[in-house]
């Protein structure tokens, strides 16, 4: 969420050079609920829409996910994020805005599942939301229950009003209560990085953010990949670090930094939330176009979903704007993202050792252009415009 006031990290930037030799201590273990074993897809109300959510939002939205061939591309919670909430019966259970959502969240949600997507929802482990409606602190055993009633698939748990509070402890008080309440539920953690989560969270839920909130612009995405790339260590399958939803096509970047913001998450093994409009991804336009081009890229998207769960990771970057980031996957390729993070277009090279590969000879299939070539040797090179990325996926031929 971005609110004003927000309690938020204050971190300048990494380099990335310098990003890849810090070091986290993995978690002692994992939670195994069996769910989210490939990164979260979805949408999630926030970024385009704030506190103007209504029932008719999430179903027009449901009802163009699948439209725009979202849902067939794996995309499938659709969340409502903060100010569905407005107050707590006498008995203790979060009331509704009846007003928003006039027909309730059950209803919602069988809507939802009726078009075969999940049902997502928010809620803070502070005392109140960010916005200032009711928090689960407290109530987490009676949220959790009526979450499972309703027929929630995903919770998003902010950390807003939480002064005084420990966040492991909050948390895990949260995880225990999902899981008593009978129902498979998917279990963000939203406290923005400021309790090292990733020393802990991955024994609490299923992804957790590194970073503080994403904004639309390219300087906001370059802060949040040098921070939630330092962590790549920690992720495996049911267990994702988080740098907070997409921003591809909210209207602040450009069609060359959208590419690339979208390919980043890919190669971190990121969850993939979309934040837009998805219901103006249906127009003629040329705008429309362009981001079904971005979100609907499958090839890209396989990168992300990998079963493998590797997160991708640099391994090359001198001079430090010019990157070539590595993400194995399970067929024994290698995704290789060559990013340019300069004000210039520049060449960039990889070579097969550097990106973990033992032979001479690859195939390599060009995942933006969708073009491949059956043998290349040694290294590959291209020129990647400023702020853009050649996104690549490599396989080695036996010599």
């Amino acid at each position: 969420m971005h609110i004003p006031g927000r309690r938020l990290l204050s971190i300048v930037a990494l380099g990335a050079v310098a990003a890849l030799s810090v070091a986290a201590r993995p978690a002692a273990r994992y939670l195994d609920n069996g769910l989210a074993r490939t990164p979260p897809m979805g949408w999630n109300s926030w970024n385009k829409f704030g506190c103007n959510v209504s029932e008719q939002l999430v179903r027009e939205t449901a009802d163009a996910m699948v439209a725009s061939g979202m849902r067939d591309a794996g995309y499938q919670y659709v969340t409502i994020d903060d100010c569905w909430q407005v107050a707590r019966s006498a008995q203790g259970p979060i009331v509704v805005d009846s007003a928003r959502f006039p027909h309730g969240m059950k209803a919602l949600a069988d809507y939802v599942h009726g078009k075969g997507l999940k049902f997502g929802i928010y809620t803070d482990a502070g005392r109140k939301t960010c916005e200032g409606r009711p928090g689960s602190y407290g109530f987490e055993a009676v949220d959790a229950k009526t979450y499972a009633g309703w027929g929630v698939d995903y919770v998003k748990i902010d950390w807003c009003n939480s002064e005084g509070l420990d966040a492991k402890t909050q948390y895990t008080i949260f995880r225990d209560a999902l899981a008593a309440s009978g129902r498979q539920i998917v279990f963000s953690i939203c406290e923005w990085g400021s309790n090292q989560p990733w020393e802990w969270a991955p024994a609490v839920g299923n992804l957790w953010r590194t970073t503080g909130d994403i904004a639309d612009r390219w300087s906001s995405v370059m802060t949040l990949v040098d921070l939630s790339s330092q962590y790549w260590h920690v992720a495996r399958p049911g267990a994702w670090n988080d740098p907070d939803m997409l921003e591809v096509g909210n209207g602040g970047m450009t069609r060359t930094e959208y590419r690339s913001h979208f390919s980043l998450w890919a190669m971190m093994a990121a969850p993939l939330i979309a934040g837009n409009d998805v219901r103006a991804m249906n127009d003629s336009t040329r705008a429309a176009a362009d981001i079904r081009d971005i979100l609907l890229n499958r090839d890209v998207i396989a990168v992300d979903q990998d079963s493998l769960g590797i997160q991708g990771k640099i391994v090359q970057a001198s001079p430090s704007e010019l990157q070539v980031w590595v993400k194995p996957l399970a067929d024994g390729s290698r995704a290789v993202l060559l990013f340019n993070r300069a004000s210039v277009p520049s060449t960039i090279t990889a070579n097969w050792g550097t990106i973990g590969l033992k032979t001479k000879k690859a195939r390599v299939r060009d995942l933006w252009a969708h073009t491949e070539q059956a043998v290349v040797e040694n290294f590959t090179s291209a020129p990647v415009p400023s702020h853009g990325v050649v996104m690549l996926r490599v396989w080695p031929i036996a010599n």
